[in-house]
């Protein structure tokens, strides 16, 4: 039995260490000097053995009527620390590939983990693998720092990997843990040690640590440049972005998009628009337009509306589908945030269908969009979030206009709708065209905003050329906002055939006047106006006359050119049409569309039968058309 025993004390290791540890005979005068605790102080290296000799030195205190042996041990380890602190002796970090050399402290940095002594002669760990702060960021636009951590795992590979966080996020206990999901080692119980160690880290080596200016979205960044085309710049934006971030970028031949491009050019007009219209999205801020739409939309399959906003994609960057290109399937929080992020480069979606709702019917608020300005969100932990802003052109397909008759009239002022059909392509022979984007883009566009952003003088030019095009749209029939989407397009297209095409294929205000909608196409009023009268002239059964009483469910009176609709039918129809009732009264009242009392309100009485209800008098043919329409924001 003494031998197995003898045996298992050779391969134990805690028997093994326990042997090292020595007996101590200290009087109680010895407990006054500092010797005893040097000696217990130096076996610190080996918590195991360093517990063991506290307990034998506590016992040999305690046989010697020694009371104070806990407390003198945690005053001299206290003094020990704070020695090390006021020395501030450089203790460099000793991990294995490390991209700098930082000074640690007081804390001991191995590549099998990160520890410290504590005042009490024990040791906590901060992390059991390598981790240290490599880069300081600071974003241009808000300021805010974050930090770029590096940090190992133990592996085959053992490959440094890195991860940017707020300062927010290692400075506090409860935010810090967040970092486990990335692979880092951290609990609660670890969390306010490792935030500790990292702020010391950061402290001590604020001059060393490399600081470097970051951005968190697209587009131009005033003295800078325009991102993500600036040399050392880092993106420190929401990870979600990122891939997106990465897709603006150049890839295969530039020889090959541009001979593609040209000829996609000479398929149609509507190609030109579309891929003017991504041209024209950096130029919006400088010229002061408003966010618009071009939207392509037809049943027909195979028109190439897909294989257009894949070319106007490419002057970008890639422009595969989930790439550059979304789709139309996200919420409204999402394509806020991406309209943000892309900034004044084009936001560009496929597939309008895909926000059907259960009616099958389109749901899609061009407003959220078009207005430039995103929602006004609270933080978690008090204050505000930083409202979100764009000033970008959104170019979308889909098999339906992206407009109905009873959109408002600022969402059908930003939309211009070009119908695509099997007769009228706009790009042949798509699969190949496709094929060839997919592997050659994102040259033009550095090409263009370099230029466009040269000088000041380059940029006058441009507002010059935009308030020429805009006075001479204004002179056809298109109202303001329509005319100031033209004229960025095809002041953009003159500029991409000047800087980049070379050929003799620029728009002009007759090729997308076409695709403009009329002043009286755009005035919700009037577009509700004409509901009126298709819907009495639909339903002229339901109408008492002079000839005939009406039949089934009683909506009026019809006499002469005058229809005497029951107020209750008449707001619910509107209703039903998705037209506002008080804004389409207002409008029919201002351009004199129905009968009121002296001026006010907008119904009388009227006798149907053996009642007098309050009915909206409508008339149904419009005053003349040489007396001025008076337009009303509905």
């Amino acid at each position: 039995m003494l031998q197995q025993t003898e045996e298992l004390n050779k391969v134990n290791p805690a028997t093994a260490e326990l042997s090292l540890v020595p007996d101590y005979d200290y009087s109680a005068e010895d407990f006054c000097t500092p010797d005893p605790y040097e000696k217990l102080y130096e076996l610190r290296g080996s918590p195991f053995i360093y517990e063991m000799a506290k307990v034998k030195m506590e016992a040999n205190a305690k046989a010697v009527g020694f009371k104070s042996f806990k407390g003198m041990l945690q005053k001299f380890n206290k003094a020990q620390l704070d020695a090390k602190r006021r020395n501030m002796i450089p203790n460099q970090t000793e991990f294995d590939g490390q991209e700098i050399e930082l000074n640690c402290g007081t804390w001991e940095s191995m590549d099998w983990g990160i520890y410290r002594d504590t005042p009490n002669g024990g040791r906590e760990c901060a992390c059991a693998h390598p981790i240290m702060p490599v880069e300081r960021l600071v974003n241009i636009d808000t300021g805010e720092v974050k930090v770029r951590l590096a940090y190992k795992r133990s592996g085959r590979d053992k490959k440094w990997q890195t991860t940017i966080v707020g300062k927010d996020t290692i400075s506090t206990s409860r935010n810090i843990t967040a970092l486990a999901s990335q692979g880092i080692s951290v609990t609660s119980t670890s969390a306010s040690v490792l935030v500790d160690y990292l702020n010391d880290m950061e402290n001590f080596n604020y001059d060393v640590i490399p600081e470097r200016q970051s951005i968190g979205r697209l587009g131009y960044i005033p003295g800078e440049g325009f991102s993500p085309f600036v040399e050392g710049l880092i993106f420190d934006g929401d990870t979600t972005f990122r891939n997106l971030y990465g897709f603006i970028k150049e890839s295969g031949s530039h020889t090959k998009w541009f001979e593609t491009a040209l000829e996609c050019r000479k398929m149609s007009v509507t190609a030109r628009i579309l891929l003017a219209a991504s041209f024209a999205s950096p130029i919006l801020s400088l010229v002061g337009s408003l966010p618009f739409f071009v939207h392509l939309w037809g049943v027909d399959s195979g028109t190439g509306k897909t294989v257009a906003l894949m070319l106007a994609a490419s002057v970008w960057g890639n422009p595969a589908l989930g790439s550059y290109v979304q789709t139309f399937n996200a919420t409204q929080v999402g394509q806020e945030k991406t309209a943000a992020f892309l900034n004044h480069l084009p936001y560009c979606m496929d597939e309008l269908q895909l926000t059907k709702d259960s009616r099958g019917k389109p749901n899609f608020d061009v407003y959220q969009l078009a207005q430039g300005v995103g929602r006004t969100r609270g933080k978690r932990n008090g204050g505000v979030e930083l409202t979100p802003t764009w000033s970008c052109c959104f170019l979308t397909t889909g098999e339906s206009p992206l407009t109905n008759a009873s959109s408002g009239a600022g969402a059908v002022n930003r939309v211009i709708d070009i119908e695509c059909t099997a007769n009228s392509r706009v790009i042949k022979d798509g699969q190949r065209i496709s094929s060839i984007l997919k592997r050659n883009y994102g040259f033009a566009g550095r090409i263009f905003v370099d230029k466009l952003y040269a000088s000041e003088k380059t940029q006058e030019i441009v507002r010059e050329m935009y308030q020429d095009n805009y006075k001479e749209l204004l002179q056809g029939d298109s109202t303001e906002k329509q005319a100031m989407a033209a004229a960025a397009i095809i002041t953009a297209d003159q500029m991409a055939t000047a800087w980049i095409f070379k050929d003799d294929m620029e728009l002009t205000v007759k090729d997308i006047q076409e695709f403009l909608a009329s002043r009286e196409a755009v005035s919700a009023g009037r577009r509700a106006y004409n509901h009126l009268c298709d819907w009495v002239a639909s339903n002229v059964n339901h109408f008492n006359t002079d000839e005939t009483p009406a039949t089934g469910e009683v909506y009026g009176v019809l006499e002469g050119d005058v229809a005497y609709i029951i107020r209750g039918v008449f707001d619910r129809m509107l209703q039903d049409a998705g037209y506002s009732t008080s804004a389409t009264l207002s409008y029919l009242r201002a351009n004199k569309l129905i009968e009121t009392r002296s001026g006010k309100g907008y119904t009388k009485t009227k006798r149907i039968g053996r009642t007098t209800p309050q009915c909206v008098w409508l008339r149904l043919e419009p005053p003349d058309e040489s007396s001025e329409e008076v337009s009303l924001p509905l």
